[in-house]
C-alpha cells in the first residue's frame, strides 16, 4: 500500500482525535486523501468522520450543497478538513463557504501567507497572517432592487462582530509572538461602518494588548505599500470584503493559492481548508498538489495542539520543497500527488 512506503513516526500515542473530513469535489478526494496520509504517517491518531459537501453531495441526491450531516458532524466533533468544493451554478445554491461560517459562525478567517522553499517569487522573506472578519459587511449577501436598474447593497457591521475579531487577531498575535496589527481599512469615505471597525480596534489595542504595536491605513495606500515591500507588515486585519480580496493579493506574492494555508476559526468549531479551487480539469488524474491542504492540515493539527506533529509534518513538506527532486507540475516539476505525498513521508524524522 501507498501509505506504508517510506519511513513513518512512531512516537509515543496521543489521545484520539475525531475529525471530520470533507473531501469535496474535483482534486479534492486525491488531495486529502494524500494529506491524511502524511499527517498520519507523522504521529497523528485520529478516526475520520468522512461527509460530503459541494456538488458532490447534490450528485449523491442531497438537496443541499451542505448536508445536515455533515454539518452536524462538525457541530459535534468541532473541526474539520476540508477540499476545495464547487458550487452548482444557476441552480440556487449558496456556497458550501457561506453557509459554513454563518452557521457555524466562524468569525474568523485566517491565512498565514509565508514564502516557501523552491518557490521563487519577487519578494523574500515574506511572513504575513491575514486575519478576516468573516460574517457582516457585504458579504451579509443583503441586497435589493430599489427601481428597475437600481440595486442597493447593505454593508453591515456590529459593534459586537468588530471588537471579536478584533480581539482574536491581538490575542492570535499575542500567542504567535507577532509585534505588529495593521488594520486596512475605508474609514475616510465609509465612516460610519469601517469607522466602527477602527473604533473596536483601537479600544482593545489600548486596553488589553498594549504590547502589541498598532497601525492604521487606508487600503488603497495599503495595498500599494504591499506590492512595494511586503516584508514592512505582520498580522494584516479587516472586514469581510477587504480581507477576501487582500488575502488572494497576499498569496500571489508567495507563489499563489497553492502554497498557502487557509483556515475559519469559531468559538465553538474551527474548519481548516484549501482555498485554492477544485480543479476539475485535472480531477483523477493524480497530478493535483495536496500542498494546500496539508498546510491547513498543519494549522489543524496545531489547532488540536498536536504541535509536535505539525512541526514533524511541516519541517518534512519544507525540505522535500527545498531539495526540489520531488514536485508538482505547478511548482515545475513531474511528480504526482501520491508521490509528493510519499515524498514527504520519507523525510518525517
Amino acid at each position: 500500500m501507498a501509505a506504508r512506503r517510506g519511513r513513518t513516526y512512531s512516537p509515543r500515542r496521543m489521545a484520539k482525535h475525531t475529525l471530520v473530513l470533507i473531501p469535496g469535489d474535483g482534486i479534492g478526494p486525491e488531495v486529502t486523501t494524500a494529506a491524511r496520509r502524511v499527517m498520519e504517517a507523522a504521529g497523528l491518531s485520529a478516526d475520520w468522520v468522512e461527509l460530503p459537501a459541494g456538488a458532490t453531495a447534490v450528485e449523491q441526491g442531497h438537496d443541499n450543497v451542505l448536508p445536515q450531516r455533515t454539518l452536524a458532524a462538525i457541530q459535534a466533533h468541532k473541526v474539520a478538513l476540508k477540499g476545495p468544493v464547487s458550487t452548482p451554478i444557476g441552480k440556487g445554491f449558496q456556497s458550501v463557504n457561506v453557509q459554513l461560517r454563518k452557521k457555524l459562525n466562524l468569525y474568523a478567517a485566517v491565512r498565514p501567507v509565508a514564502n516557501v522553499p523552491g518557490v521563487k517569487t519577487r519578494f523574500d522573506n515574506v511572513d504575513i497572517v491575514v486575519v478576516r472578519e468573516n460574517t457582516e459587511g457585504l458579504y451579509s449577501g443583503i441586497e435589493n432592487e430599489v427601481t428597475p436598474g437600481v440595486v442597493t447593497s447593505l454593508k453591515v457591521a456590529t459593534e459586537k462582530a468588530c471588537e471579536r475579531i478584533s480581539r482574536y487577531a491581538f490575542r492570535y498575535a499575542t500567542r504567535r509572538g507577532r509585534k505588529k496589527i495593521t488594520v486596512f481599512h475605508k474609514a475616510n469615505i465609509m465612516k460610519l461602518s469601517d469607522g466602527l471597525f477602527l473604533t473596536a480596534a483601537r479600544k482593545i489595542a489600548e486596553e488589553e494588548y498594549p504590547n502589541i504595536q498598532y497601525e492604521e491605513m487606508i487600503i488603497d495606500a495599503g495595498c500599494m505599500k504591499l506590492v512595494q515591500d511586503p516584508t514592512r507588515f505582520d498580522v494584516l486585519l479587516m472586514e469581510n470584503l477587504y480581507g477576501d480580496l487582500i488575502s488572494d493579493l497576499c498569496a500571489g506574492l508567495v507563489g499563489g493559492l497553492g502554497v498557502v494555508p487557509g483556515s475559519n476559526i469559531g468559538d465553538d468549531a474551527s474548519v481548516f481548508e484549501a482555498v485554492h479551487g477544485s480543479a476539475p480539469d485535472i480531477a483523477g488524474k493524480g497530478v493535483a498538489n495536496p500542498l494546500a491542504v496539508l498546510m491547513s492540515g498543519v494549522m489543524m493539527l496545531q489547532h488540536i495542539h498536536e504541535d509536535a506533529v505539525a512541526q514533524r509534518v511541516q519541517a518534512a513538506y519544507r525540505e522535500v520543497l527545498a531539495e526540489g527532486k520531488t514536485l508538482t507540475r505547478d511548482l515545475g516539476g513531474t511528480a504526482g500527488t501520491d508521490q509528493f505525498a510519499d515524498a514527504v513521508i520519507a523525510k518525517l524524522r
